[in-house]
């Protein structure tokens, strides 16, 4: 097993959406080899409605840079993208310069529109993807309110958050992030934006449930280590194999 290392981003985005992508390039190019980054939902337009087929354009464009700066690097980020009439949000990961697996947000928040603008995905496509022998999860933003897709989940070395949480339910999201790597004893990687409207409070936590958040850092960094879920699954046996 190789060395890993966790990332989570925190930064803002501009309307700018080309800007948005060079930030997000230039962020994963400073991570270490065999780096596992997750960056905030919708990173590279936010939720732009007034723009919405710009929005849509910039995806086919950011997919062939992203995968171009996966080599020996996991990237997990979400995008919207059409397909055929229908428009969803896609969680991507990005592994040795190719995309590797994408899910479609399963449960949108009605509260910002997102149903208004985009069709749901399949929950029960909710499920663990491997990736260069790590076990991945992924729930996009709200969809880690739902209690029945952490068990989906169950299993998992890490579970990504990529998100675009309100800053009025800043301490939900801390302490859901927190609450989700102690009851499935891994590793969560959770991105939030930095924008005013959301919490910023981008971090990792351990499957102990001990948590860092960026603060001010553009990019969190902390080793991966396999022993540490080995060590809670084996002495805190709640039947996670």
């Amino acid at each position: 097993m190789k060395n890993y290392t966790l990332n989570s981003l925190l930064f803002t985005t501009s309307s700018n959406y080309e800007e948005n992508l060079q930030t997000l390039l230039t962020l994963i190019k400073q991570t270490q080899t065999n780096s596992i980054v997750v960056a905030p939902e919708v990173c590279l337009t936010g939720y732009d409605y007034d723009n919405f087929e710009e929005m849509l354009d910039i995806a086919p464009r950011a997919i062939d840079e992203i995968k171009k700066v996966s080599k020996n690097k996991i990237i997990i980020l979400t995008m919207l993208e059409r397909r055929g009439e229908e428009v969803y949000n896609f969680a991507k990961i990005f592994f040795n310069s190719e995309m590797v697996y994408e899910q479609a947000k399963a449960k949108l928040f009605k509260f910002g529109d997102e149903h208004n603008y985009m069709t749901s995905g399949d929950a029960k496509n909710i499920n663990i993807v491997e990736v260069d022998g790590i076990k991945i999860g992924l729930l996009i933003c709200f969809e880690l309110r739902f209690k029945k897709l952490w068990q989906r989940l169950e299993g998992a070395d890490i579970i990504a958050i990529p998100s675009w949480w309100g800053t009025l339910r800043t301490e939900n999201f801390k302490t859901l992030t927190n609450a989700l790597a102690i009851i499935n004893q891994c590793y969560v990687i959770a991105s939030d934006s930095k924008n005013k409207e959301c919490t910023g409070e981008s971090g990792i936590i351990t499957p102990f449930g001990v948590e860092q958040r960026n603060g001010n850092k553009p990019c969190l960094e902390i080793p991966y280590d396999t022993k540490e879920i080995k060590k809670m699954r084996t002495y805190m046996d709640v039947g996670i194999g």
